[in-house]
């Protein structure tokens, strides 16, 4: 993207396991260890449980393997996660397990920066039921990894049809608003954009797109004021991971 573009870019809003990546379940079912025994913050540990897990996969179901993949990508261990992912879709005669499964695998690959993989993933889930319940983030997320890949009347199209599928979806809207601003057109993103804002979504990165959205429709005091109040809340973010 551009340099306007933030690098941790919110890809992965609306999947089934609630909010992207934003505080992940590190305890999945049957996932415990031994306070006494070991560090309970000690990546190595909790990585060193869930390749156990992946060795018996047969004796759990798709579900608790997308519990692991989610785990893995907890501690950063994308690689795994992709596996434990394409796993879990392959383990599951269940549409919606097997959609989610494929829509996670897409989002690891994207950690990885793997733009041509995560686009796959994504179309597999689309396959699976263009309609179904997690074709909304599917969607959304197809649009950020071809816009990554370069392809960005596709990323447009498929944002837009993100936001078809689900209008309740506020990463769906902050992405069309993106990519509306980056055509040129402001006022079509400020509407984009507000509306993310209305659905709940206040990031730094949404208020200084929206800023730079009224910047170029003219609306310049409007402008510097969702400026500053992106800063207030990195600033409020960076105290609370000080904390």
């Amino acid at each position: 993207m551009t340099d306007d573009t933030p690098d941790d870019h919110d890809f992965s809003e609306g999947q089934g396991h609630g909010d992207p990546y934003e505080g992940f379940d590190l305890d999945p079912p049957e996932l415990t260890v031994d306070p006494d025994q070991v560090d309970p913050v000690d990546s190595r540990v909790v990585a060193d449980t869930l390749d156990r897990r992946q060795s018996v996969a047969k004796d759990v179901d798709a579900g608790e393997l997308i519990d692991v993949g989610l785990s893995y990508m907890g501690i950063q261990r994308f690689e795994q996660a992709v596996d434990t992912f394409e796993r879990a879709a392959q383990f599951t005669d269940d549409d919606a397990v097997e959609q989610e499964a494929w829509v996670n695998k897409g989002a690891a690959h994207a950690e990885l920066e793997e733009w041509e993989a995560a686009i796959d993933a994504h179309r597999e889930a689309l396959y699976v039921d263009s309609q179904g319940e997690h074709a909304a983030s599917a969607e959304t997320n197809l649009a950020y990894a071809l816009w990554e890949a370069g392809r960005t009347e596709q990323a447009l199209e498929h944002a837009e049809r993100a936001v078809e599928l689900d209008a309740r979806l506020p990463q769906a809207w902050y992405n069309r608003g993106f990519f509306l601003l980056e055509r040129g057109l402001a006022e079509e993103a400020v509407n984009a954009l507000e509306n993310a804002q209305r659905l709940g979504m206040r990031s730094p990165e949404l208020l200084e797109e929206l800023a730079r959205a009224y910047e170029e429709t003219g609306n310049e005091e409007r402008a510097e004021e969702l400026a500053d109040e992106a800063e207030e809340v990195r600033q409020q973010r960076e105290a609370e991971m000080v904390d």
